[in-house]
This record gives C-alpha cells, sequence and structure tokens, in this order.
C-alpha cells in the first residue's frame, strides 16, 4: 500500500513508520526535514511545510496518516491538496477534544468542545488544543466524508516518548519516581507502538473513526507500583516533587479525561499489551544509553 506519513520523524510519528516498513507498505514522508533527518535513510521524502503543502500535488497515495497537524489552517491546506490524491486520510487526535472532563465512560459520541469565538487558525496556544482538533476532525470529515478517521489517544508511552519517560529514567538508574498527581488519580494510555499498529490498521482497512485509542482506566498509585515490579528493590515513590510532570488537578475536576471508554477501539484491533512489558521495554532503552525527550509543553 502507498502510504504518505504527515511528520513521521519522532516520538510515535517513527513507530508509525517503523510498523508500515515491516509491514511492506510503500512510504514517503512529508516534513520540513529538521528532526531527525537522517532517520529512514531509504524511504522518499517530500521537503515542504504544512502551511504550503503544494509539493504533495504530484502524488497519489492509497493512505495519508496524519502526526503533525495542529494548526486549523495547514490541516486545512494540506485536505484540500489531498482530497483527490489520497484513499483513506487518517488523523492523530486528542482525548482533549470532550466538552466534559467529569463525566465518566464517554465514547466517541460525547459533545465535543466548541470552537472560541475570535480565536485564531493559524496560531497555535495550549488552549486552544482541543478546540483545534474537534475544528480538524470536523473538517477532515467534511473533506474526506468516511475516508477519515480521528484516532483520539492521551499519554504515549515507550521508546522515544516522553510521557512517563521520568519513571523510566527513574527505574533505570534506581532513582526514586517523581509524580505531582495525587495518588488515587485516574489515568489511561497506550503504548506508542500498540498506538502506531492501531493507526497503520486503520489506514489500510480504512476505517472511519472516531476512537478512543487508550488503555484502561487505573490509578496512578496501581500503575506505579505496576512499573516498580519490574525492578529488582525497587526505588520508593516521592509523591511531592517540585517539578509537576502531568498538571492535573488534585480535586478531580479533570477525572472524567481519563475514564473514557475504549470499547469501539478494541472492537475494532486495538491491542494493548501488558504495562510491564512497556515499563521493561523502556527501562532497557534507556540501559542502551538513550534519554526520554522533555515533555512537549
Amino acid at each position: 500500500m502507498r502510504l504518505l506519513v504527515l511528520g513521521g520523524t519522532k516520538n510515535l510519528g517513527r513507530h508509525v513508520v517503523e510498523a508500515a516498513l515491516r509491514d511492506d507498505h510503500e512510504v514517503t514522508l512529508f516534513n520540513r526535514g529538521l528532526t531527525n533527518p537522517a532517520l529512514f535513510p531509504d524511504v522518499r521524502r517530500i521537503t515542504g511545510d504544512r502551511a504550503a503543502p503544494d509539493a504533495l500535488a504530484a502524488g497519489e497515495w492509497d493512505g495519508v496518516i496524519d502526526m503533525s497537524g495542529f494548526l486549523v489552517r495547514d490541516v486545512s491546506l494540506s485536505a484540500a491538496v489531498l482530497r483527490d490524491r489520497c484513499g483513506h486520510y487518517t488523523y492523530m487526535s486528542s482525548i482533549a477534544v470532550y466538552a466534559s472532563q467529569t463525566d465518566l465512560g464517554m465514547t466517541e459520541s460525547a459533545p465535543l468542545l466548541g470552537w472560541p469565538a475570535g480565536a485564531p487558525e493559524d496560531h497555535f496556544t495550549m488552549d486552544l488544543y482541543g478546540p483545534s482538533k474537534v475544528r480538524n476532525e470536523s473538517l477532515l470529515t467534511a473533506t474526506f466524508g468516511t475516508r477519515t478517521a480521528a484516532v483520539r489517544s492521551g499519554f504515549v508511552i515507550g521508546p522515544h516518548n516522553p510521557d512517563f519517560g521520568n519513571w523510566g529514567w527513574a527505574l533505570a538508574h534506581g532513582r526514586p519516581l517523581e509524580c505531582a498527581a495525587r495518588p488515587g488519580q485516574p489515568i489511561q494510555y497506550v503504548d506508542a507502538r500498540d498506538l502506531a499498529a492501531f493507526l497503520l490498521l486503520v489506514t489500510v482497512a480504512g476505517l472511519p473513526g472516531p476512537f478512543n485509542a487508550v488503555g484502561p482506566t487505573q490509578t496512578l498509585a496501581t500503575l506505579a507500583e505496576t512499573w516498580r515490579a519490574v525492578v529488582p528493590d525497587p526505588p520508593p515513590i516521592n509523591w511531592s516533587p517540585s517539578m509537576d510532570r502531568f498538571h492535573l488537578p488534585h480535586d478531580g475536576s479533570n477525572d472524567g479525561t481519563f475514564h473514557l471508554s475504549n470499547t469501539h477501539a478494541r472492537t475494532n484491533g486495538l491491542h494493548l499489551r501488558p504495562d510491564t512489558e512497556t515499563a521493561r521495554d523502556y527501562i532497557t532503552w534507556v540501559h542502551d544509553g538513550n534519554t526520554p525527550p522533555d515533555p512537549p509543553h
């Protein structure tokens, strides 16, 4: 299958490309060529910017996986160019799209955030992250109809990814785990390799979305004990570190964000590996000389 990956050289994106190459798909990358330019030397590259995607007008692909769609203006431009040049368009979205942060068990049909009046479509701020993902999902559906899917995830864990990287580094070096969120904070995450495989599956099969691509709900205390159990003589947990990497309120006002239903995604092929496997692999990755990337914000 001829696949176009927008982005594809960092974090989750590199796992998507690796999965596609393992399955013998013909991959083309479109990005600025600034991040890990030596990665995937045998893969065709089109160098360009999301703000000016005209270079894509010379190609045709069976599927597109959009890993870099943030600004509404940029997604709109690429969608216009690719509308008649691709079969299926899979968009990497976010669980930040939901209007409620307290409702439990939300499915993909739960109400979504609105677009703030007067907000710019060509400028990114964290306040616009969720609304931008909603707006991008909407414009892609308007452009591609059932030929598009939005895959919504939250924390993405595993080698080359920043989320929970401080835990992997700490366990690899025998240092205390740090977590500023409350021990009873509910959490859902997904291994980057499982998410990459699902993004590829959705694209190849041409499945319409959206999908909540998240793992089961558990508390941070339970998850921390699971990670600690994979090393001998595990270090303690510091629940009051000076730096908060989660930025989650302690009053439960966003607990619904991590109580999402993943039934639709699981039914359609999302495979979730055990937490112990993810933890061991991250620790091994650090032992191999790698450093977890900094959180994006």
